[in-house]
């Protein structure tokens, strides 16, 4: 046994070529082809592998090498993954060296407890429904980007997920900005917000560097907090808006975040629905706490400075801007049921 050991610590154990399949493991939990919530259990066993006795399971997800192992013949374990469609591979180890390995696809479902959670809406919360209805939407070149754009904006029933769908129209050089924003009213107390609305893209969307969905609100004290949230498609992440200098001497920063965004991996031709949830303090720091794309919950659970002097007057304002990419093009997106919560 101490010799037997000595090779399951050595390694050599491991690099046997695993099977395919094999007959005797046996997994109970879950079935092939699951629906699954993360974390779920794994339940297996394996009666031999190559006519050898098991001295030690174990499994892996899709083309991970790394593996969890227990020693014996029997696997019960608590299994977490990310949302989608894998590959379970549950191993075996026999005690003269043999490797054997039965696959199991599963599909694990987002958890939608936490997106439920965090997307509860109090009674006594006040909404503004179908912003993108407001007839006041005006365009204009971000004076921050390093290229020029021009836009235009219209009211549309196709496509739409509600008959008055707003279509954004832009055309830019040199990887140009337009923000299109509207002032849908007046509140300076409420500190929760959920941003919820839907996006159609199109085959421009391979145009497309970054989408940025922003809610502006003034303050009691006359400063200006920008929850600001981007799909920034330059670095592949999900982004938020801070301020790490000081509201009247500020320094605005993009934060990226480890969670993955690109619009132009989005699917074309059919609508997203996008949903974020922040809130702040008194003072201007912002609690970024979750985004869902389609129902799936992307936490990001980050707190940031992102109050600015702006001089601005009362206001409550909402931003969509489209990013140009590239050194010249043109893209056209559609938001609709567009419903900011507020308490």
């Amino acid at each position: 046994m101490k010799a037997i050991h000595k090779l399951f610590l050595s390694g050599s154990i491991f690099a046997l070529c695993a099977t395919p399949a094999f007959p005797g493991i046996s997994i109970s939990k879950p079935g092939n082809g699951a629906a699954v919530s993360s974390p779920f259990t794994l339940t297996a066993r394996a009666t031999s592998c190559s006519a050898q006795p098991v001295l030690v399971m174990g499994y892996s997800f899709d083309s991970n090498p790394s593996t969890r192992y227990s020693f014996g013949p029997s696997l019960n374990a608590s299994v977490s993954a990310p949302a989608g469609g894998h590959t379970l591979h549950v191993k075996a180890w026999g005690w003269r060296g043999a490797s054997c390995v039965a696959d199991v696809s599963v599909n694990v479902q987002q958890n939608q407890n936490v997106v439920l959670a965090a997307l509860t809406v109090p009674v006594w919360a006040v909404s503004v429904s179908n912003i993108q209805s407001l007839m006041d939407w005006s365009g204009t070149n971000d004076a921050a980007s390093s290229g020029t754009s021009t836009g235009a904006t219209s009211i549309v029933s196709s496509p739409s997920m509600f008959g008055n769908a707003r279509e954004f129209d832009v055309n830019f050089t040199d990887s140009g900005d337009e923000r299109f924003y509207d002032n849908f009213g007046d509140d300076a107390t409420s500190t929760n917000f959920i941003y919820d609305g839907y996006v159609y893209l199109d085959s421009s969307s391979s145009q497309i560097g970054n989408l940025e969905f922003d809610l502006d609100q003034v303050m009691s004290n006359g400063q200006t907090v920008i929850f600001g949230v981007q799909c920034d498609g330059w670095n592949n992440t999900w982004d938020y808006t801070a301020n790490l200098g000081t509201p009247t001497n500020w320094v605005v920063q993009w934060v990226h975040t480890p969670q993955p965004c690109n619009p132009r991996t989005w699917s074309t031709n059919t609508w997203h629905h996008i949903q974020i949830v922040y809130s702040r303090d008194d003072n201007g720091m912002v609690t970024y706490k979750l985004i869902a794309l389609d129902g799936n919950a992307i936490p990001i659970n980050a707190t940031a400075l992102s109050a600015f002097a702006l001089g601005w007057g009362p206001a409550l304002l909402t931003n969509f801007q489209i990013d140009g990419y590239g050194s010249s093009g043109s893209a056209t997106v559609w938001l609709d049921g567009l419903n900011i919560y507020r308490w």
